[in-house]
């Protein structure tokens, strides 16, 4: 869920429950009957809220996950292809050494 989508739907369920209180507190009925119906309006936005919040809560936990395995591959990789460059320059060195002493023997001679 992006951080837009999460905002409009926050804001079109604060509306709903707005709209219906104030539908509510319209309506012709007794103050006991108003009053239920608004206890049972808050119950069910805040119900529907908490099951969103919980399948947000859901989901970001979900793609930080993914983007920490993700990382995690992405630096054993690195780290890998590092290891075998370290290697080659290791050889590399080796072999120009060697060199450098044989020709190092030959001018003593």
């Amino acid at each position: 869920m992006t951080d837009n989508s999460g905002s409009i739907l926050l804001a079109l369920l604060t509306g709903a429950a707005i709209g219906a209180g104030i539908g509510v507190l319209y309506a012709p009925d007794e103050g006991k009957e108003t009053r239920r119906k608004i206890k049972r309006k808050v119950e069910d936005t805040s119900h529907d809220l908490t099951e969103r919040l919980s399948h947000a809560k859901e989901e970001l936990t979900k793609t930080a996950k993914e983007k920490k395995d993700a990382f995690e591959q992405k630096l054993e990789d690195t780290i890998s292809n590092m290891s075998y460059k370290a290697d080659d320059i290791i050889a590399t060195l080796e072999r120009k050494l060697e060199e450098l002493k044989k020709k190092n023997a030959q001018l003593q001679k």
